[in-house]
């Protein structure tokens, strides 16, 4: 039997661009809201206030996070790391996730303590600074755009950045309620609504991190495709012990045995296998082994193929 590993070419590379300056700038907004915010919530007695505050926070060290685990994610392989750190963007996206639902937790409770001993709001202080947070949030979410389907990372961070946008409209008309009707158990109704938009926003980030922290086949390659592309390429006779997963939020690896009855490496079929699985699957790394599929003793993992 053979063995090849193969790689994609720099020109066919999906490498995330550089999001540093998005990073810094993003942060550096959010953290300066995140105590305007608290501050004028508290002074204010809004908690829809320092609910969004709070979630404002979960982003701002999210957002760190991520950034640290993109760097890392480019650090060279090592001889105890043959992968170097690729795969601390998919923790840092789980704990992202993770973080958010925390703050939910401690914002719902608030809401529904507050039903018993509703508070008086300074409903234009509510109004004025939740309009400074949709800007703020909305410039973040932009700069993000362009990386959100390549990378779940920037996925999270754009989302997350649009939804505080969303959140902050409706801390706005939370605020205008208030100054129009008096009634003071809206402020803990719309921190709810809140708690329900962060939880509808995380899930999906929540369920993709975790399958791709299992080595899960990440949810935009179809693993019967590109097993039906390789049992459909010239000579292979049958395909098994086919495995897809993450390497990273942006890097996607293969391995599969092709039972390939004629016995002979072919250098331009494995040329081939390497560019098409790149530019139909998006797959990064892949290593691929050949045998002939002739003798007597079967391949140990042929019994272990997916059923």
């Amino acid at each position: 039997m053979a063995q090849t590993n193969t790689h994609s070419h720099d020109d066919h590379s999906h490498a995330p661009a550089n999001f540093n300056k998005a990073f810094v700038i993003g942060i550096a907004l959010n953290a300066g809201y995140v105590v305007f915010e608290a501050f004028f919530g508290l002074l204010g007695h809004s908690l829809a206030l320092v609910a969004d505050a709070g979630h404002n926070l979960s982003d701002v060290l999210g957002l760190l996070l991520a950034w640290g685990a993109s760097a890392m994610a480019k650090t060279l392989p090592t001889k105890r790391k043959t992968y170097g750190l690729r795969g601390t963007s998919i923790l840092a996206a789980l704990f992202n996730a993770i973080f958010l639902l925390v703050s939910v937790g401690a914002i719902a409770w608030e809401a529904l303590r507050r039903f018993n001993n509703p508070i008086d709001v300074a409903a234009r202080t509510v109004i004025w600074v939740s309009l400074l947070g949709i800007a703020i949030n909305t410039v973040t979410a932009l700069m993000f755009m362009s990386g959100r389907k390549g990378d779940l990372n920037i996925r999270g961070a754009f989302l997350h950045m649009a939804a505080d946008a969303a959140i902050s409209a409706g801390v706005v008309g939370a605020g205008l309620a208030i100054l129009f009707t008096g009634r003071r158990w809206i402020d803990p109704v719309v921190s709810l609504l809140i708690c329900a938009v962060i939880i509808w926003g995380t899930t999906d980030l929540l369920r993709e991190s975790v399958n791709l922290a299992l080595q899960g086949v990440p949810k935009d390659v179809d693993l019967d495709a590109v097993e039906k592309y390789l049992s459909a390429l010239p000579g292979i006779a049958k395909v098994h012990d086919l495995h897809i997963w993450a390497m990273s939020t942006t890097e996607i690896a293969l391995t599969a045995h092709l039972v390939k009855p004629d016995g002979r490496l072919d250098d331009p079929l494995i040329d081939q296998i390497q560019h098409e699985l790149h530019d139909r699957f998006g797959i990064e790394h892949m290593t691929v082994q050949l045998e002939c599929g002739t003798c007597d003793r079967t391949c140990l993992q042929e019994s272990k193929t997916i059923v």
